[in-house]
């Protein structure tokens, strides 16, 4: 069995759809834990809704995705640690193909698919909706099954990823000394590739992404987010000496 973590800020929508896929589509009787990164009371309803089949870990304050992932980790019951974010939907069965693909010393990611062309060449572009309103489940579902292939490749490094407990412990997580969510990723990455783990994608299980939900398009937020994200390519500089670059042909970093 596997325990996710699902940190969760205040997108309630999206939470809920997460969830109700999650369980309604796992085959085992996982551990499902959502780490609420303030806001509480925005997605009580959701959370009260699914709360006899989710552990809930309330941090109160807003202290970040970074910190909010580390925390949920720690609390993990299994071996192995699948990290996912709100905005992700699950397919069918999803718990069954990750366990199958799953290699020890390694880092697996599923494929995912998006309604909009990404960085990432390996996702799958299929508009089933932008956000919660207009997504359509059962859509979803269906598509997924037909492009399901028998493939895993060592071009992963991106998110939603399975881990073992002990092998995220190892490297330390993910760096709560970075200003923001931004290259944070691409460092956790990293360090799991410099220990040798392998950086694995699974297309036979395909988890649906809307992008960037709750993002908000005014200018001083977007001016607020180029700030913090310069600020996060400065610390990383500063600790590592040079940027973390990515290789779009296998998603691997290297510096």
């Amino acid at each position: 069995m596997i325990s996710v973590i699902i940190p969760t800020y205040k997108e309630p929508e999206a939470l809920d759809l997460c969830l109700r896929s999650a369980i309604t589509g796992q085959l085992h009787k996982n551990q499902i834990i959502v780490v609420v990164d303030g806001y509480y009371d925005i997605n009580k309803e959701v959370l009260d809704k699914y709360s006899n089949n989710i552990e809930i870990l309330n941090l109160e304050d807003n202290v970040g995705m970074i910190r909010a992932m580390n925390f949920g980790h720690c609390h993990a019951r299994f071996d192995l640690v699948f990290h996912v974010q709100d905005d992700n939907v699950f397919p069918t069965s999803w718990d069954k193909f990750l366990l199958e693909a799953y290699q020890p010393n390694s880092v697996l990611t599923p494929n995912q698919i998006e309604p909009t062309p990404s960085m990432f060449r390996q996702f799958d572009i299929k508009d089933l909706g932008c956000d919660p309103k207009t997504f359509d489940l059962k859509a979803f579902c269906a598509y997924e099954i037909n492009n399901m292939r028998n493939e895993v490749k060592e071009e992963g490094s991106t998110f939603p990823f399975l881990i073992s407990k002990i092998d995220y412990l190892k490297i330390g997580g993910f760096d709560e000394l970075y200003p923001g969510p931004w290259v944070v990723d691409w460092e956790f990455f990293l360090k799991c590739q410099l220990n040798g783990m392998k950086m694995l994608r699974t297309y036979n299980c395909s988890f649906y992404h809307f992008v960037s939900l709750g993002t908000a398009p005014t200018i001083e937020k977007q001016q607020e987010k180029r700030i913090k994200e310069q600020e996060c390519f400065n610390y990383s500089v500063y600790k590592w000496g040079t940027n973390i670059k990515h290789n779009p042909l296998n998603n691997l970093k290297y510096l």
